[in-house]
C-alpha cells in the first residue's frame, strides 16, 4: 500500500523512479511508494521534468500544482500534488 498525507487539498507521497525505460507509466506500487517508469535519462533535469508532466496528467492538475518536495537527483522523491481529486489519486494509488 502506498503510504500518503492528505491535508488542505494536497497529498504528498513517495515516488520510486526507473529513468530510461520504453514509456513513461505509473506501474503500480513499490515499498510504500509509486513506482513510475520514466522514459527521460536522468540528466540535466529531465526525468524530473518528465516525472512532473506524467503526474500532472494522471492527476488531471497543470504542472504547477505537481512539486517536488525532496529528491531531486534521487530515485526516490518526496512529491506533492495539490488541488487533485481525491476519487483520482485513491484510484491512482490503488493500482
Amino acid at each position: 500500500m502506498i503510504d500518503f498525507i492528505e491535508k488542505d487539498n494536497t497529498v504528498t507521497f513517495q515516488v520510486r523512479v526507473i529513468p530510461r525505460s520504453s514509456r513513461s507509466e505509473i506501474v503500480g506500487e513499490y515499498d510504500g511508494a509509486l513506482k513510475v517508469k520514466l522514459n527521460a535519462p536522468p540528466v540535466d533535469g529531465a526525468a524530473n521534468a518528465e516525472l512532473i508532466k506524467l503526474l500532472a496528467k494522471e492527476f488531471g492538475v497543470s504542472k504547477s500544482q505537481v512539486e517536488i518536495l525532496s529528491g531531486n537527483t534521487s530515485k526516490l522523491k518526496q512529491i506533492k500534488v495539490s488541488g487533485a481529486d481525491k476519487n483520482v489519486w485513491s484510484d491512482i494509488f490503488s493500482r
